[in-house]
């Protein structure tokens, strides 16, 4: 068993490079429109980069399409994500065209293409025993969690969904995922939690569902 395993990981690792590598040939004019789009709309930087924890918790930088203006109250702090997010951002956003840069996460063998989502550092000492799992596999541009509700979930259910998906991943599963992807971004489902225009933070399971959500 752990020797069919041991293949079928590599395979996935195979796959993921070569997937990558063909996606950023393929999206590369998608690529240079969005970002020359980002640069008039928002200026420089065009790219977001950002520390995420990978597998086993190490970090690593994430890249993705900026959707967001760097616009500071007068105390210096960041205004609200709905008040920075912008026309073009929120139409990236359920495109889902902001995404795209990740190719090379994954081509650096940081991310897989299916894995749980890679979330802030700052999560990392927040998480249950239970819910720490998700960081046994490589994170993912899509996921379990994110054909089965993405951010319209609240944390406990992604978690929950993501540990199912360390308990059970086969490449069978993956080509799954992949292929409700692609119809979950036609659809353009679970962008936001209903009401809000980014996702809640993640404030830890002893504040409760209700702190997690203001």
């Amino acid at each position: 068993m752990r020797r069919q395993a041991g293949t079928a990981l590599f395979f996935k690792k195979c796959i993921d490079r070569l997937a990558a590598a063909a996606g950023l040939l393929c999206f590369a004019p998608v690529m240079a429109a969005t970002a020359l789009a980002v640069r008039v709309s928002m200026g420089r930087p065009v790219l977001f980069r950002q520390q995420r924890p990978g597998r086993g918790g190490r970090t690593f930088q994430l890249v993705k399409f900026r959707t967001m203006l760097d616009a500071r109250g007068a105390d210096g702090r960041p205004l609200p994500d709905a008040q920075r997010l912008t026309r073009l951002g929120r139409f990236l956003r359920s495109a889902s065209l902001d995404e795209l840069p990740q190719l090379w996460n994954v081509l650096r063998g940081d991310m897989s293409l299916v894995g749980p989502r890679p979330l802030l550092v700052e999560y990392l000492p927040r998480y249950s025993a239970e819910q720490a799992r998700r960081h046994e596999v490589l994170p993912g541009i899509t996921g379990w969690a994110q054909v089965n509700g993405r951010n319209a979930l609240d944390w406990e259910e992604r978690f929950r969904l993501d540990v199912w998906y360390v308990d059970h991943w086969s490449l069978w599963l993956d080509a799954r995922i992949l292929a409700l992807t692609f119809l979950r971004v036609v659809q353009r489902q679970g962008i936001a939690p209903e009401g809000r225009m980014t996702m809640y933070p993640f404030l830890g399971n002893s504040e409760g569902p209700r702190a997690q959500r203001a």
